[in-house]
């Protein structure tokens, strides 16, 4: 039986890329990031249009890792946290995808004043872990142990990777921050190596890569590649999870950079072009019932109403009247006007004092691309 593989000292950063293999990929990659980056750009709203995606890619990011919770689950839950029909532990998922959501956000607020450091990290690190499966592995912190992959309970003998040991990684991770601000031939490439390297460290006991895949929208952002930290590069590594473990680890087995960069730059360039057709068909659908919710509420707080459902995608009607500050009234006949106009539907109906619990399906047909069943709301009192 083949022993783990370890970490590769002395191998970061590589001077063994082939750059005749990746020049072919970093044009089409960087021309669809620009053309994503576009239609990203011309969202006024970006921060709520695009919050469905921002919850898909939390909820992919995490599936990798482990966790069952889907999209629905989540916005459900979000809506409506007394419903008591979740799978066991279903529940602890739901808070890992929800953390990983404020842990981007954290992240975003350092930024605006900070570079990509290690501080960053290190916050963004404790915000993911709080309240939630591992928040008792030193949340914020390095590891001051060593720690290994492999099936649960193995010793380290029987992992399949073994990280850098535990009093080396302080001066590993400075040298990672070195490099990020480093110049580099290509920014793309550069990102590539960087998630490579932060993997490999895996310089947390739990949470690395949520972490990794955090940096990818997070550095595109700091080095303007993109207006927003909103990339969403998890559905390609989640659909090609085994191939995107064995690229990680053949940077350390055989210092096969080259391989995981090509691997890197053809994800980017999928997701890139999903991102855009995702992004693209959000705005249209958002300009297409604008000006028929204008038109059939004849209301101030039409759009104030529309922005409220691209948001939550998935709430009470009961939220809806409290918190979109919209006067009652009009808000119970926006939500009606919505529900007749066959924009909202209904996931479950409203009985006693339980409110119903509406479901804006166009949007969601759009982020998670498939038909999604569709119950018609019964009318606001």
């Amino acid at each position: 039986m083949p022993g783990p593989v370890y970490y590769h000292e002395g191998g970061f950063p590589p001077t063994n890329i082939d750059w005749n293999v990746l020049i072919p990929l970093i044009g089409p990659a960087a021309a669809a990031v620009a053309r994503y980056d576009g239609t990203l750009s011309a969202i006024p709203n970006a921060a709520i249009l695009l919050s469905p995606l921002t919850t898909q890619e939390a909820v992919l990011s995490s599936r990798i890792e482990g966790t069952q919770a889907t999209m629905d689950e989540v916005l459900e839950y979000e809506a409506d946290k007394d419903r008591k029909d979740l799978p066991a532990g279903r529940e602890e998922d739901i808070h890992e995808v929800l953390n990983y959501r404020r842990a981007m956000h954290r992240a975003e607020q350092l930024l605006r004043k900070l570079p990509i450091c290690q501080r960053v990290i290190c916050e963004a690190h404790k915000v993911l872990l709080s309240g939630v499966r591992g928040h008792n592995k030193a949340s914020g912190e390095y590891r001051r142990v060593p720690n290994w992959i492999g099936p649960p309970g193995c010793k380290m003998e029987e992992a399949k990777y073994v990280p850098i040991s535990a009093e080396k990684l302080p001066d590993a991770m400075s040298k990672w921050e070195k490099y990020v601000h480093s110049e580099a031939p290509d920014r793309l490439v550069q990102l590539a190596v960087l998630h490579a390297e932060f993997e490999a460290l895996h310089p947390f006991l739990d949470g690395n890569g949520r972490l990794g895949r955090m940096l990818v929208p997070l550095f595109m952002w700091q080095i303007e590649l993109i207006h927003a930290p909103m990339f969403y590069i998890s559905s390609f590594f989640e659909k090609n999870r085994d191939a995107y473990y064995d690229r990680l680890t053949l940077v350390s087995k055989n210092g096969d950079w080259t391989g995981w960069c090509k691997f890197f730059l053809e994800a980017v360039q999928a997701q890139a072009e999903d991102n855009h057709k995702k992004t693209r068909g959000i705005l249209d659908l958002y300009d297409s019932i604008k000006s028929q919710v204008l038109d059939a509420t004849r209301s101030a707080y039409a759009i104030r109403a529309l922005d409220w459902i691209f948001g939550k995608p998935i709430f009470k009607s009961s939220d809806f009247v409290a918190n979109a500050k919209i006067p009652v009234p009009t808000a119970k006949r926006i939500l009606n006007v919505f529900s007749e106009a066959d924009i909202l539907h209904t996931s479950i109906e409203g009985k006693g004092r339980r409110a119903s619990v509406f479901v804006f399906t166009k949007l969601l047909e759009i982020v998670e691309g498939r038909w999604i069943a569709k119950r018609r709301i019964p009318k606001v009192d």
